[in-house]
């Protein structure tokens, strides 16, 4: 159990004797640095137009800084484990100053930016957004600067549902899929039988048929034998307390509906209107996160996933309480990382391959002694 506390504490691997175990001892890139960014840029512009096509979506921009009494920053997860950076704008000497935070995701401020752009039911919106999470462990995978399309697609209530959700996740899958055979078609070296290509659909489980498959392993090693069964998983009902008693994984309380009941397909009581999508990376021999996404609290869950979280002070904020008021519009939406499908679709071992941020000495030296070329 021990394990278990231990494995919902954040993501990365947390250990650089470990990580050097993980990055692969016979990696060499499949392009050039010039072909990667050529391939990233055309991956991007390929899910952008298409995430816009099957959901409905209008690209708008997105703050990279937030007042701290908006209470529209992302907390991440509900432990406090992760915060975000913060700094004082003096302003006019200090006579009317401001308290601001870099964001670690744009997920309230979309959900607030449906009503702001007078986006009704069946309408959405796309942001490129760029983020700083500072309490990450920078390993292959995870960096300090986060990139992401962060997404929101307002609905009604009627919506609310595993149905629906499950058919906007197939879309996503469509567009990624797409984007795979979009820069295999424009860099044929990219086909390597060592690496093969995504599957065509997604499997479905929830967090609970997981665990009841393997009941004594800590998440992530849950996941990554689950993939090795299924290559492209959606993973539902993700922050509910599961049969064992923990989460499959600590989600933030007010934003991703974790608590509303469902039911399986074969009739199991289960809980959450969210999920992420999980793949197998063939370079790096390790589950790979795409996407979290879900279903947005509505009152009656938000105050119930406040309570269960104690966190019931966070209802004060002027985000929240537009909830509470129904004041914003009912919501899906998620977050896919850039950098993450990139590394993925481009088979890559390293985000660093293809993107720009700060790395320790110790990473850099150990992927130039892989020759994992790490950009600076």
């Amino acid at each position: 159990m021990t394990d278990k506390v231990t494995d919902l504490a954040g993501p990365g691997i947390g250990d650089y004797s470990e990580l050097e175990k993980v990055l692969p001892a016979d990696y060499q890139s499949l392009l050039t640095p010039r072909e990667t960014q050529e391939a990233l840029f055309a991956a991007k512009n390929y899910i952008e137009e298409n995430l816009c096509k099957q959901l409905n979506l209008m690209p708008v921009t997105v703050p990279l800084i937030v007042d701290v009494e908006s209470g529209v920053n992302d907390m991440l997860d509900r432990d406090g484990s992760r915060t975000p950076v913060e700094f004082h704008i003096s302003n006019d000497h200090d006579k009317h100053p401001v308290d601001a935070q870099v964001v670690q995701a744009a997920t309230k401020w979309k959900r607030m930016a449906l009503r702001t752009f007078d986006l009704g039911p069946g309408e959405g919106l796309l942001t490129d957004m760029r983020a700083v999470r500072k309490d990450y462990f920078l390993d292959h995978d995870h960096s300090a600067y986060v990139d992401q399309w962060d997404w929101e697609l307002s609905i009604n209530r009627e919506q609310r549902n595993l149905e629906f959700l499950t058919d906007v996740v197939k879309r996503i899958w469509t567009v990624l899929k797409g984007a795979e055979n979009h820069v295999h078609d424009m860099f044929p070296q990219l086909n390597d039988d060592r690496y093969p290509r995504l599957p065509d659909e997604l499997t479905f489980l929830h967090a609970e048929e997981i665990l009841e498959r393997y009941p004594d392993l800590p998440r992530k090693e849950r996941e990554t034998q689950i993939l090795q069964d299924f290559p492209a998983i959606f993973i539902y009902g993700i922050g509910w307390p599961l049969a064992d008693g923990y989460p499959h994984e600590l989600r933030a309380a007010d934003y991703d509906d974790w608590v509303t009941e469902t039911v399986s397909a074969d009739g199991q009581p289960r809980h959450g209107l969210n999920g992420d999508i999980l793949v197998w990376n063939p370079v790096t021999r390790r589950r790979h996160e795409l996407t979290s996404m879900g279903v947005r609290v509505d009152a009656d869950t938000l105050l119930k996933q406040l309570e269960l979280s104690d966190q019931q002070d966070l209802a004060e904020f002027p985000y929240h309480q537009a909830i509470l008021k129904d004041e914003i519009p009912l919501s899906i939406g998620g977050g896919i990382g850039q950098a993450r499908t990139y590394m993925l679709l481009l088979n890559k071992a390293h985000l660093g391959e293809v993107s720009v941020t700060v790395w320790p000495q110790i990473l850099k030296d150990m992927c130039r002694d892989k020759g994992i070329h790490v950009l600076e």
